[in-house]
């Protein structure tokens, strides 16, 4: 799948409905494609859950960054240049997303990839991105290694590869948030800890671990439950048990919601946090019980109430996207629009088109990106992460979630 076909299939999303449209070939460098109008075709790769019980959230990452596509060629954002889009889905299944790596890059074409939505998805296309030299930018993952290496939480830090980038705030700066949350805001005291044994999740949750004891709280017992499973009441009937004034699950709201549920079904009623894997609607809709109380943090302020997402949000509503932008909106279109300005700097450092090292040169004009986006300034430190370290804890009030407090985070 490393050479590429005369014929490359792209996503086009004109009013939500997807359509296939079949775009000429070129030769790295710049040869011009009829169908668009005698432009270069850049393409910007997407990889996300586009079906499965993620979903929701990877439709939204999609659409967003579609969105970005359409507003630059509305715009004439790189002259000469016509932005187009590749989604691949991804079902956060690691396997998956290595191939579809292995296929955006066999398409020289693409010259950016916006995604994966998981961490442990991420690992397995980070380095076949970066042999390719090809740009990627998550909106979404938050595991620090990603960025900062394995060794990251001994104080060492090393960028495992250049090319990796992302919009979203590592769970170095999450768990802590949500641990100095639980300990001073709310005055829990005796947590028990849950997770689903996958990259995000466990390492989310040992950052929390660390952080609550060191506030002075306690640990009360730790369990781990498996990913796609239904019957947690096993674990619930230990939460009982413990004595624990909260638990905190590190894990995503299909298994989350249905921990808070069976929790409760015991009579423990004492809130279930987690982080911004669990803040969806469907984490509260995965309980018979009501789940009021239930805490999640997320990447970010509210982008509802950010008055530089405003235009988003309307120009969002305004394409008819079948799905919401959910949770990663934001970041996704932030991320697809630091791949158009990369491509910018790039065509206008080389008289107005593409290099032959185009990707090379993305990342590079990557790492020195700058824009006021829809989520607030945007801009890369030296591991590639964001400067923009926004984070807000949501709280179920009523059957939806509810914001309680928002930070930039140090």
């Amino acid at each position: 799948m490393r050479n590429r076909s005369l014929l490359v299939l792209t996503t086009v999303i004109t009013t939500g409905a997807l359509t296939l449209t079949a775009c000429g070939s070129r030769d790295e460098g710049g040869k011009k494609d009829d169908s668009s109008g005698g432009k270069t075709v850049v393409v910007i790769g997407v990889d996300a859950p586009l079906t499965g019980s993620l979903s929701a959230l990877g439709q939204g990452i999609k659409n967003s960054v579609d969105l970005a596509a359409k507003t630059a060629n509305k715009n004439n954002e790189v002259p000469g240049i016509e932005f187009k889009v590749e989604a691949l889905d991804d079902q956060a299944v690691p396997a998956s997303g290595q191939a579809n790596a292995t296929k955006l890059v066999g398409n020289k074409d693409v010259l950016g990839v916006v995604g994966p939505l998981n961490s442990g998805v991420a690992q397995q296309m980070q380095g076949v991105f970066n042999s390719a030299n090809l740009a990627q930018v998550s909106p979404a993952n938050t595991n620090p290694a990603l960025s900062q290496g394995d060794n990251w939480g001994k104080g060492e830090f090393k960028r495992p590869f250049k090319t990796y980038f992302r919009t979203a705030a590592t769970d170095v700066v999450q768990g802590k948030f949500a641990a100095q949350y639980l300990y001073n805001d709310a005055g829990k005291r005796k947590v028990f800890v849950v997770d689903d044994k996958q990259t995000y999740g466990a390492g989310l949750a040992a950052i929390f671990s660390e952080e609550f004891k060191k506030l002075g709280g306690q640990i009360v017992d730790t369990d781990h439950v498996t990913v796609k499973e239904t019957d947690f009441s096993s674990t619930a009937d230990k939460v009982k048990s413990s004595g624990a004034d909260a638990v905190y699950f590190g894990g995503q709201y299909p298994e989350g919601g249905l921990l808070s549920d069976q929790i409760k079904k015991t009579g423990a009623k004492i809130p279930t946090m987690g982080g911004d894997g669990i803040y969806d609607p469907a984490f509260i809709t995965a309980s018979a019980e009501a789940n009021d109380g239930d805490l999640a943090t997320s990447i970010g302020y509210p982008v509802e109430k950010l008055p530089t997402a405003k235009q988003f949000i309307a120009d969002y509503n305004a394409a008819g996207y079948k799905d919401p932008y959910a949770a990663y909106g934001g970041y996704s279109y932030d991320a697809g629009w630091a791949v158009v300005q990369a491509v910018k700097a790039v065509v206008a450092a080389n008289g107005g088109k593409l290099p032959t090292d185009a990707r090379a040169k993305v990342v590079e004009a990557l790492g020195k990106v700058s824009f006021d986006g829809v989520t607030g300034k945007v801009a890369f430190d030296e591991n590639g992460d964001t400067t923009n370290k926004q984070l807000t804890v949501y709280k179920v009030e009523g059957g939806k979630w509810i914001d309680v407090k928002s930070d930039t985070v140090k």
